[in-house]
């Protein structure tokens, strides 16, 4: 009988399964703007469309695996997401037309949907600031994928055609479904699994949903990611159009995802002693403090490259910080449905992120103001929700939320 991984491999394994998705949309970034000449896109913003229809299908496939984790189990469940995310990689790379690429990239999305299911593995293992400290360390991982991803997808258009970027995602699929297949156990106890019946979807719906915290903390995620997306839906434009810098693009993405890994890194190895309530509302605030000074400076017409990418880099460390514990504290409360809770928390949080993103970007017009007041606004949102979850008190300690559940064989 194979061993379980250990708990390096573990976390190394669960990112390695969600950076499908952020290959999906980081490595596409700099093809964009080719993909839109060579199939006759005449507005430009409309290239968006392209990350807009593979996050929609993201955010719609989460409750289908969802359910089916909780019913059959985690591990095949997700072996066969992998499987159809290769699929629809290579119909990607055959689409000869815009339409039809965004409806293969909508199924896309719906496949790689299934990695919300290593949400539910490490439910199941862990729960409290631990979960929120694999949870980080998982983040770290996974952030190596938005530092090296544009490079990837530009050093690639450099000597092949942007349909060749699709066949990476393929090829890296099948290596991340060999991996998976060999190493990962099942975490979902037999005794566990729930039958799909209408009641016990209704139930698990209103333990999701009833609950202040999972459903406040789930929007303010929503919120956050939705800034997020608007930012990754604008940097070639702003690059290219505002700055005149586009072959800097990669690199200074680069620079802002290695500022994200870092905060990551930094709250795993305080959050279990500090907590998850102090770690992520200070960060929420600062966030909001960053975003407010950036948007007086564009406003007052000091907007230079090195003042944007400093800017955005500290704002998405405190974006990491935040939304890091924002969902450890969002699935605490549903660890008896963690596979219907994942699922449910992440379509929310999707569909939300890429309509509020999509509504930011829409608004470029030659200038980073959209980026700047699109994060402040949302930050002040998701302030909002953060004070409706703790009952309109920050940095109230939740000690219940602190133990460790027992941890079944990986």
């Amino acid at each position: 009988m194979r061993s379980a991984p250990g708990f390096r491999e573990f976390v190394a394994l669960v990112a390695a399964l969600m950076a499908t998705q952020a290959l999906a949309v980081d490595a596409m970034l700099p093809a964009l703007a080719t993909i839109g000449r060579e199939l006759g896109i005449s507005n430009a913003n409309r290239a968006q469309w392209i990350i807009t229809a593979y996050l929609a299908g993201v955010g719609c496939g989460q409750l289908v695996w969802g359910l089916l984790a909780d019913r059959y189990g985690r591990r095949n469940i997700l072996l066969t997401g992998l499987v159809l995310y290769v699929l629809a990689a290579l119909l990607c790379a055959l689409s000869s037309s815009f339409t039809s690429l965004l409806v293969w990239r909508l199924l896309h999305g719906m496949a790689a949907a299934s990695m919300v299911v290593a949400r539910s593995v490490i439910r199941d293992l862990y729960s409290g600031r631990p979960m929120a400290r694999v949870m980080s360390l998982t983040f770290v991982v996974f952030l190596i994928v938005p530092i090296i991803a544009p490079s990837v997808g530009q050093l690639i258009l450099l000597f092949a055609p942007w349909r060749a970027i699709f066949a990476v995602f393929a090829v890296f699929g099948t290596l991340i479904w060999l991996w998976a297949w060999w190493r990962l156990r099942e975490t979902l106890h037999p005794e566990y699994r729930l039958t799909l019946t209408a009641r016990h979807i209704g139930g698990a719906l209103r333990i999701v949903l009833g609950d202040r915290t999972s459903l406040c903390y789930t929007l303010a995620m929503m919120v956050m990611f939705g800034s997020l997306l608007a930012y990754v839906a604008m940097v070639q434009q702003i690059f290219a159009d505002v700055f005149q810098r586009a072959s800097w693009m990669p690199s200074m993405f680069a620079l802002c995802a290695i500022f994200m890994g870092c905060a990551s890194w930094f709250n795993a190895r305080i959050v279990e002693r500090v907590g998850m309530r102090h770690v992520s509302h200070t960060a929420l605030l600062a966030f909001i403090g960053v975003s407010a000074l950036h948007v007086l400076i564009v406003h007052l017409g000091y907007e230079r490259l090195w003042t944007f990418v400093l800017l955005q880099a500290l704002t998405m460390g405190g974006f990491s910080l935040a939304v890091a514990n924002f969902g450890a504290m969002a699935m605490e409360p549903v660890g008896a449905v963690a596979g219907i809770g994942a699922a449910l928390q992440g379509f929310i949080s999707t569909i939300g992120a890429a309509l509020v993103g999509a509504a930011i970007g829409r608004h470029f017009h030659g200038t980073t103001m959209p980026v700047a007041a699109g994060a402040l606004c949302t930050g002040l949102v998701a302030l909002l929700f953060a004070l409706w979850a703790e009952r309109w008190r920050l940095f109230r300690p939740h000690h219940a939320q602190d133990q460790v559940l027992a941890r079944p064989s990986v």
